[in-house]
């Protein structure tokens, strides 16, 4: 017996005063309705309803359950509701978690629009280099830059960013010509440990993978850092294109070795599920999709 028909057809029955009423209202047959009367009496052990051939009244009992019933019954409309009203109009709690550059440089302005097209949005935007678990944490939507490892999430690539070697360009002038990774032993290299966390570079030469490991004179967990390091004439470092692109652009850094980068990565939104999206959800991934180039390659 579900509980809650029980008790919205013991609430017909008080209301209408008979098992008959009720039953046309539920569109349910009267023996239906006296089965499942019955059986809230039963699991409760005790009379709701005094019944004669002419009447049907409450007991004293069936009055306070009566009044609680309807308290319950309203308070799951409401609940029901609300949780309606979230799959179609984007509110309440929204927790985004991205890469820390990418975050700041490409999410955040997102974020910012997001939230003043939905007002009754409370957002939160995460920046960690470290994948957070997104179940675990509550996370509704995360940015993650690679290859996923297979999971139970759902995903959707909105872009795709290269690896690039970059360097100042008054650095190269006055070192050996990079014609190919051969030539990086003779050169100052910085590591980034959030693109890999062993000093090695990937490369592909002749449509084969390589890797090349390395002393670094100077490594960090900052991408920040590694850039300004390399922008300032200290060496050569790997970083994903999105995160030099305005310094390359404006002269302050150089590509180099263009032919054997590896190939792009993919930029994709991961979420627990593809099922049943809240509004909030769908809003955001539609606004990447509508208003983003992530497209660093």
């Amino acid at each position: 017996m579900d509980r809650l028909d029980a008790m919205a057809t013991f609430i017909a029955v008080a209301d209408l005063k008979g098992f008959a009423p009720a039953a046309r209202r539920l569109g349910l047959s009267p023996s239906a309705v006296t089965r499942l009367v019955a059986g809230l009496e039963e699991r409760l052990q005790t009379r709701l309803l005094q019944r004669t051939t002419r009447s049907v009244t409450l007991t004293d009992a069936g009055v306070r359950y009566l009044e609680r019933a309807r308290r319950i019954l309203a308070d799951v409309d409401e609940a029901e509701a609300a949780a309606s009203a979230e799959q179609t109009n984007p509110k309440g709690r929204f927790v985004v978690a991205a890469p820390r550059m990418f975050g700041r440089l490409q999410v955040a302005p997102v974020m910012s629009t997001f939230l003043k097209r939905h007002p009754q949005v409370m957002g939160e935007l995460w920046l960690s280099d470290a994948f957070v678990n997104l179940v675990d944490e509550s996370v509704d939507v995360a940015v993650r830059i690679g290859q996923l490892a297979d999971s139970t999430m759902s995903a959707r690539k909105v872009g795709a960013t290269r690896r690039v070697l970059v360097a100042a360009p008054k650095y190269l002038t006055r070192r050996k010509a990079l014609r190919s990774p051969d030539d990086l032993p003779s050169h100052q290299l910085i590591q980034f440990t959030g693109l890999s966390r062993t000093p090695e570079w990937r490369f592909f030469r002749d449509s084969r993978p390589e890797v090349y490991s390395f002393a670094p004179v100077f490594k960090t967990d900052s991408a920040d850092v590694a850039i300004i390091h390399a922008e300032r004439g200290g060496g050569l470092t790997m970083a994903l294109f999105y995160q030099v692109a305005e310094a390359v652009k404006a002269g302050h850094l150089k590509v180099v070795l263009a032919d054997f980068e590896p190939p792009p990565l993919p930029i994709q939104l991961v979420y627990p599920t593809a099922r049943l999206l809240p509004a909030k959800v769908t809003a955001f991934v539609d606004l990447i999709r509508d208003t983003c180039n992530w497209q660093f390659v």
